[in-house]
């Protein structure tokens, strides 16, 4: 049997068309459908009869037989009580020794267990270096600090704070790394105060300073022991910064900045051995000192009082038509002018003679300082250049 052709499709009309009924299939594609049917069927029986005739193996050793066609398989048969290591599947629990299904993302291959059964409670919301082992800010140190500053591994927070605070009283020396007296060493190396003589003196200055002082005698002789700032130092006895930078020749203490935290340490310089090299050495004696701080005081003076003139000499050049201006609406009430009532501008008619013509008169410098010239018949004034 011939298949018909497919009739060319058709052309799209207004009216609609019932659709033609589906082809029978071919007499081929019929006998091939039947024989996979049937194919299928016998696969299936097979196996069927496969599982009837054979028991299946149950964990613990035992064996039990299939249930029959038709009836529901028993759990046994379909389930195991252990997993293979190899089957992602949740039941399986690894071993001790971390042996079992590895971690599916590479960030999850280290990871905290917390046995909260175990833990102790601190009633402040953190965890001990004891239960939280993981923690790096406690066992290994802060990022970003040097290797000395961090803890080791092996010692515990007790131990790593008293081993700060030791460090800190070493390097500020006080406590009991504070220095002893001097006094069972040799007369010749002994230091004793400069004023009084006392062997309990300040260790501090005496290091920083090479003052040998003790701290009566700082609060006794403020005029020589006191402290002043870099600014001070500046400003009463004219130094610059190279020369209060070089701690060889003047040594200063650095203490953190009492207004702001995040500005630069505090320069604090010993008043007496500021005194002893701007007056000695540098000015080479106080009237010299007193005498430069005055010429100073006179060049800013000075310096400030010609800014104040040339500005005010620029306002006055910038207002002088304002103010020409005004001197003409001044006269214009006594029937000068364009017109009754309207003030009057430069090039204006002057009575009745027309367009005024200006009729400068000799240069003349005025009190400002400043070359003028003025109109004989207006009073107009403009500056004059003289080369």
């Amino acid at each position: 049997m011939d298949r018909p052709a497919t009739p060319p499709r058709e052309a799209a009309t207004t009216t609609t068309i019932p659709r033609r009924p589906q082809s029978p299939p071919t007499p081929e594609i019929t006998r091939r459908i039947e024989e996979n049917r049937l194919r299928a069927k016998a696969i299936r029986e097979q196996r069927d009869a496969e599982l009837r005739a054979s028991d299946v193996q149950q964990t613990d050793g035992s064996t039990t037989t299939a249930a029959p066609a038709g009836k529901k398989r028993p759990y046994g048969s379909i389930s195991r009580a252990e997993v293979p290591v190899t089957n992602r599947d949740a039941r399986t629990s690894p071993g001790k020794e971390g042996e079992g299904l590895q971690p599916v993302s590479r960030k999850f291959t280290k990871y905290v267990d917390y046995n909260f059964s175990a833990m102790t409670d601190t009633k402040g919301g953190f965890l001990s270096i004891e239960d939280d082992p993981w923690n790096k800010s406690m066992s290994a140190g802060v990022p970003g600090k040097p290797e000395a500053e961090q803890k080791p591994a092996n010692m515990t927070v007790a131990e790593w704070e008293r081993l700060q605070l030791i460090k800190k009283l070493q390097r500020n020396k006080s406590g009991p790394f504070e220095p002893g007296l001097s006094v069972l060493a040799d007369e010749k190396t002994r230091k004793r105060c400069r004023e009084c003589k006392t062997v309990e003196i300040d260790f501090v200055w005496e290091e920083v300073f090479g003052c040998a002082v003790c701290n009566g005698c700082k609060q006794k002789f403020p005029e020589k022991y006191s402290l002043l700032t870099k600014t001070e130092c500046k400003e009463d006895y004219l130094l610059t910064d190279p020369e209060l930078r070089d701690p060889e020749l003047l040594p200063h203490l650095s203490k953190p900045n009492p207004h702001k935290s995040h500005w630069h340490d505090m320069m604090l310089f010993l008043r007496y051995q500021v005194e002893e090299y701007a007056i000695n050495q540098k000015w080479g004696s106080a009237e010299a000192l007193d005498a430069e701080f005055e010429k100073r005081e006179q060049d800013k003076k000075r310096r400030k009082e010609a800014k104040f003139k040339e500005k005010l000499l620029d306002l006055k050049r910038k207002t002088r038509t304002e103010a020409f201006r005004r001197n003409n609406a001044k006269g214009d009430s006594s029937g000068s002018g364009s017109g009754p009532g309207k003030a009057a501008r430069f090039g204006d008619a002057i009575g009745d003679r027309g367009k005024h013509a200006h009729e400068w008169g000799r240069t003349v410098e005025n009190a400002e300082g400043v070359t003028v010239k003025t109109c004989l018949t207006c009073g107009s004034q403009v500056e004059v250049m003289e080369f």
